[in-house]
């Protein structure tokens, strides 16, 4: 094959066949490439955009990278439903077959014991988010100029202080949700809370955590989510919104337990 090896994931052999229509990255489908009995399932993708220098520039390219990173997750999701794949960083790239196995055969063991540990399950994330902000009024209208900013001054701590608890709650909340959750996964990791104007979620993301639960438990464990929802929230008022995504490839377990 010409081109360079674009690599999605390692895994084990697996027998389901993925989507005959399945497209990867550079809309080529991905091959499997067998080395001391593991797989890494990649594409052959032109060097015109993916040798080094082309690359490090189509990587400031937001357009090209939300491509690429979609092509490269439909892959990846694909694998998941067959089998348990070990996923390596968007743009892992190599010169040729040969690339490849040398990658594969200096990783081997921590390859082999990450998908032993692994093997049969899937990541499941969870977000907690607080919508809305206290709304803004001005002073009472009808009154003297005294009377009026006394009582702007009141209703301005009045909104502070509910703004406060409205976060504490929240926080207390996910603190009780990601215990629960933690209790009936395998293991789990706490990712850093998620800005809104980068992420386009509206509200203020007070939990933002991944864990790992066995395929086998999937369905246990999203109906502990769905039932754990409106705990304490008093409905919508209480603005707290949960938001449950997956399952996924273990993205945030593939390194050393407890790293």
């Amino acid at each position: 094959m010409t081109g360079l090896r674009y690599v999605y994931a390692v895994c084990r052999p697996f027998r389901s066949a993925l989507q005959s229509q399945l497209k990867g990255v550079a809309g080529e489908p991905p091959k499997q490439l067998t080395h001391h009995g593991l797989v890494a399932v990649l594409s052959t993708v032109p060097e015109r955009d993916f040798a080094e220098e082309p690359l490090r520039a189509h990587l400031e390219d937001l357009d090209w990278l939300t491509e690429t990173a979609r092509a490269h997750q439909s892959v990846i999701d694909a694998l998941t439903a067959v089998t348990t794949p070990l996923p390596l960083r968007l743009a892992t790239v190599f010169r040729d077959d040969s690339g490849v196995r040398i990658m594969m055969e200096a990783r081997e063991d921590e390859f082999r014991r990450t998908l032993d540990r692994l093997e049969g399950r899937v990541e499941w994330g969870v977000k907690v988010y607080v919508d809305g902000e206290p709304a803004e009024t001005g002073p009472p209208a009808g009154t003297g100029t005294a009377a009026s900013g006394r009582d702007y001054l009141r209703q301005r701590r009045s909104r502070v202080r509910a703004h406060e608890d409205r976060w504490q709650q929240a926080e207390r909340f996910a603190s009780r949700l990601h215990a629960t959750l933690s209790a009936r996964a395998e293991d789990s990791r706490l990712h850093a809370p998620q800005n809104s104007s980068l992420s386009g979620a509206s509200g203020r993301n007070v939990l933002n955590a991944a864990y790992l639960v066995p395929r086998a438990h999937s369905e246990g464990f999203v109906e502990i989510v769905d039932s754990t929802k409106d705990e304490d929230t008093k409905g919508e008022e209480a603005g707290i919104r949960v938001e449950l995504t997956g399952p996924w490839a273990a993205y945030s377990f593939v390194g050393e337990e407890g790293s």
